[in-house]
C-alpha cells in the first residue's frame, strides 16, 4: 500500500501589497510507500514546508491531490495514527511534557490510564527529557523543546512520520540519538518522510531521496543510484602553497576535490611537493547530488 500519494501538486501564495502570485510547489507528483523511509531535500524555500503543510491538511492545494494511505489528506481521518513534527514546534508553554504527551495518548490511542502514564515516561526518557516532565514548555531551550515534540509525535504510535527538519536545535549528541531513534521506527516497519539539512544524516536514514528546488521536484533516487555519480573525494592537506585548483580554508591548509580515478596521482603530487597530508574523504554523493540541482536555474 502507498503511504503517501501526492499527484500533480500545486501551491500558489499571494503574496506583498500588489498580492503577486507566488509558487511555493509547482507540479509535484511522488509515491512513498508504507514502510519506506524518504528524505526530501531541498534549500530554504524550495517548497519541502509548504508540500508538508498539504499533507497535514494545514494548508489547500492550489492543484493536484495528496493522499495518506489513500484518503485525501484534507480530511482528519487521513491523519490517524500519524505523527507530526513542524519546524518550529508551537506547544502550549504552560503546559509540561508529560501533560502534553498524555493528552496526545488519549487521543490517537486506547490505554488505561496507568500504562499511559508508563508509555508517556518511557517516550520522555528516550528522548532525555524524562526529568523535566513536571516543568512547564516556557522555560526549555529549543533543543528541549524539539526533543519534548518529537517524543509526542512517538508516543501516539505512528503508522507514518512525517518530521519537517527534525534535527534543528539539537547538539550533536541530541541528533546522534534522534537519528538512531528514527532508524530503529524504520526497523519496525513505521514510514518515515523528513526533511533535513544534515545530509549525512538523511543519507543514513533514507531508502530514498526527493532533490525539491523551486518549487520543482528535480530528482528522486536512492542510494544505489547516487553511488559512483561523479564519484570525487575530499583532499585536506598542509603547505605554503596549494596545488593548483585547491582552495586554502585557513592560513597554510589547503582543500580541494579530485575524482576517484585521479585521487593517486594527486596524493602523489601532495607529496613530492612537501605538503602534509590532514584528511581524505569521499564526498558525500546526497551533497554533490544536491550542489548539482541548486546549482541549475
Amino acid at each position: 500500500m502507498l503511504a503517501i500519494r501526492i499527484d500533480d501538486l500545486e501551491k500558489v501564495y499571494a503574496q506583498g501589497l500588489m498580492r503577486r502570485a507566488v509558487k511555493a510547489v509547482a507540479g509535484v507528483s511522488l509515491e512513498v510507500a508504507e514502510g519506506e523511509a524518504f528524505g526530501f531535500v531541498g534549500p530554504n524555500g524550495a517548497g519541502k514546508s509548504s508540500t508538508i503543510r498539504i499533507m497535514m491538511g494545514l494548508a489547500r492545494p492550489t492543484r493536484g491531490s495528496c493522499r495518506l494511505f489513500g484518503i485525501d489528506a484534507a480530511l482528519p481521518l487521513a491523519r490517524k495514527q500519524v505523527g507530526y513534527v513542524p519546524e518550529n514546534p508551537c506547544l502550549y508553554d504552560y503546559l509540561t511534557p508529560l501533560e502534553i504527551l498524555t493528552m496526545s495518548v488519549n487521543l490517537h490511542c486506547h490505554k488505561e490510564r496507568r500504562e499511559t502514564r508508563h508509555h508517556v515516561m518511557r517516550w520522555l526518557d528516550r528522548l532525555g527529557v524524562a526529568h523535566v516532565a513536571s516543568v512547564p514548555i516556557r522555560s526549555f531551550s529549543k533543543g528541549m523543546t524539539q526533543r519534548v515534540a518529537l517524543a509526542n509525535a512517538m508516543a501516539v504510535e505512528p503508522r507514518l512520520l512525517i518530521l519537517d527538519e527534525p534535527l534543528s536545535g539539537l547538539d550533536p549528541i541530541g541528533r546522534s540519538e534522534v537519528v538512531e531513534i528514527l532508524a530503529e521506527y524504520k526497523r519496525e516497519g513505521g514510514t518515515l518522510f523528513f526533511t533535513s539539512h544534515v545530509l549525512h544524516d538523511v543519507e543514513r536514514l533514507a531508502d530514498r531521496f526527493g532533490l525539491i528546488h523551486k518549487g520543482e521536484l528535480r530528482s528522486v533516487r536512492s542510494p544505489a543510484e547516487l553511488v559512483g555519480e561523479d564519484e570525487r573525494v575530499m583532499v585536506r592537506y598542509a603547505g605554503k602553497v596549494g596545488l593548483e585548483g585547491a582552495t586554502e580554508e585557513a592560513l597554510g591548509r589547503w582543500v580541494t576535490e579530485v575524482p576517484r580515478s585521479q585521487l593517486w596521482a594527486y596524493l602523489g603530487a601532495v607529496h613530492a611537493n612537501g605538503h602534509e597530508l590532514i584528511e581524505v574523504r569521499p564526498t558525500l554523493s546526497l551533497e554533490a547530488a544536491f550542489m548539482r540541482v541548486i546549482s541549475v536555474n
